[in-house]
Formats: structure tokens, C-alpha cells, sequence
């Protein structure tokens, strides 16, 4: 069949044409899984065989069999029910994290970009001291001051993440408050806060979303880290960060599913996330 020439295709398909020869096929697989792993929480009760925190000891440790498809840890908890349920603190707490985040980075790096002057120095300078402390450590003198707990480690990892978020705003809100139709609502008179809240802003969102789609992959393994070294979720939760220190003790008995499972949902997870993030990211910002 011989090929139509560009000329002869219509200009309404040639767009949807290039959208689709341009999507990797690999960010593809990586929204798919994605998509699964979200449903897959959302009805986590009826998807997971047995209730997250259910014991028999009689069942301690077992391999994968049709009782147990991904095994048992110490307690003979079955693996792929607190994996499904253990999504749903996975994937909501990095979300609230960034929430808290960007209404603090985004307000900061608004506010720094619009005024200039000593205002922006003074916000730059705040950010970068909070940008060079070791965001570990700030979360653990956190933590070590109002006790280990997911809530603490939402707040404390959302209050280290904001100086990042509000330089990367700053930025982006630098070279919007430089356009024309700036200075066009300042000569209606408009005042500088309706401008940002009603225009400024909103025109940074496709920009700042991507960007918190790169981070999200970053925010679920800080939080699963917290929860690793005993600072974030507490038992009997089944958050993932958490399940995999609870199965690392079972390695020296030749049982590696317990830390094993949780450990690649974590990895599978956050790899996806970046995938599709950068991917989010780079179409995003060429639309902008």
C-alpha cells in the first residue's frame, strides 16, 4: 500500500497521529501498572484472600502455595493480603506529603518571584539553609520531638520537601512574571495578589504538577524509609516501608518473601512513577 503523503492527511489527524508515535511504549506499561496497583487498593477487601492482620502460627513462613500465592511472614500473616492493604498508606501518604509540600513550596516561590528585591532575597536564603540541611536528619529531629508516627513523618518529610518545590516554583514563576499579560492586568489595576491567585498561579500548574509527579516516586520511598527504621508506621500497620523491616529477621531462616514482596512493590512502584513522571514532566512543560 502505498503511503498518503503529508499534504493528504488531514490536518485534524496528523496531531493525534505524532501524540501517539511519540509515547514510549515503556510509559505505557508503566501507567498501566500503575493504574492496576491504585485499583487494586481501592478494593482491597474483597481482592485480598484474608484480612491484613490475621495470624496462625501454624502458617508461619510458607512458601507461595494456593492458600498463600506470595507466602506467609513470621506471624503467618498472608503476604499478598497486606501488600494489597498495605497500598493504600503506600500510595495516600506521599500525596498528602506533597500536598502539605506544594501549598508551602508554591506559595513561597509565588511570593519570592512577584515582590524581587529583599523579599526574594530574604525567602531565597531561608530556602537554601532548608535546602542544604540534610532533609534526614530535619525529619528525625522532627520525629525525636513529637514521636515516631506516619502522621510526624507526613508533616516532617512535607515541611523538608518544601524549600525544593519553592525554588523549582520560584524559577518557573520568574520567567511567567516577565510576560506581557502581566503587565496588562497591572494596568487594569488589578491587584498583585488577584494577579497571582487568578492567573500566576494557575499557569504554573501544568509545570509544578510534573514536577510533583517526578517526586512522588521520591516522597513513597522516603516515607517507606521512615517506616523501615521504626520512625513512621507502627505495627500491626501494613505499610510496606514497615513490612519489610518486620521481614528482614526472617532472612536468616531462608525465608525471603516477607521482606522480598514488599521490598519490589516498593521498587516496582517508585520506578513507574519516575518513568511516567519524567514523562509528565517533559509533555508538560513543552505544552506550557
Amino acid at each position: 500500500m502505498t503511503a498518503l503523503p503529508a499534504e493528504a492527511v488531514p490536518a485534524a489527524v496528523l496531531p493525534v497521529a505524532v501524540k501517539r508515535a511519540r509515547r514510549p511504549w515503556g510509559v505505557t506499561v508503566a501507567a498501566v501498572f500503575l493504574a492496576l496497583v491504585v485499583l487494586a487498593a481501592a478494593f482491597a477487601p474483597l481482592l485480598a484472600p484474608y484480612a491484613p492482620d490475621a495470624i496462625d502460627l501454624s502458617s508461619s513462613l510458607v512458601g507461595t502455595s494456593g492458600a498463600h500465592p506470595l507466602g506467609t511472614d513470621a506471624s503467618g500473616q498472608d503476604l499478598l493480603s497486606r501488600v494489597l492493604y498495605g497500598a493504600r498508606t503506600s500510595l495516600l501518604a506521599p500525596l498528602l506529603l506533597l500536598l502539605l509540600a506544594s501549598v508551602l513550596g508554591v506559595t513561597l516561590g509565588t511570593v519570592a518571584a512577584w515582590h524581587g528585591g529583599w523579599v526574594d532575597t530574604l525567602l531565597s536564603r531561608i530556602t537554601d539553609v532548608m535546602y542544604a540541611f540534610p532533609g534526614l536528619l530535619f525529619v528525625v529531629l522532627i520525629i525525636a520531638v513529637f514521636g515516631a508516627g506516619m502522621t510526624t513523618s507526613v508533616i516532617a518529610l512535607g515541611l523538608a520537601y518544601a524549600p525544593t518545590i519553592a525554588k523549582y516554583t520560584r524559577s518557573v514563576a520568574l520567567a511567567e512574571r516577565s510576560k506581557a499579560y502581566i503587565d496588562a492586568y497591572r494596568v487594569l489595576g488589578m491587584s498583585g495578589t488577584r494577579i497571582c491567585v487568578a492567573h500566576l498561579v494557575p499557569n504554573l500548574a501544568r509545570s509544578v504538577v510534573g514536577y510533583l509527579v517526578v517526586l512522588f516516586g521520591e516522597a513513597l520511598m522516603g516515607l517507606a524509609t521512615l517506616s523501615y527504621l521504626g520512625f513512621g508506621a507502627q505495627p500491626p500497620s501494613s505499610d510496606w516501608g514497615l513490612m519489610v523491616q518486620e521481614g528482614q529477621a526472617a532472612i536468616v531462616q531462608n525465608a525471603l518473601l516477607p521482606a522480598l514482596v514488599p521490598g519490589t512493590a516498593i521498587a516496582a512502584v517508585v520506578v513507574a512513577f519516575n518513568v511516567v513522571g519524567v514523562w509528565a514532566a517533559d509533555r508538560l512543560g513543552a505544552r506550557r
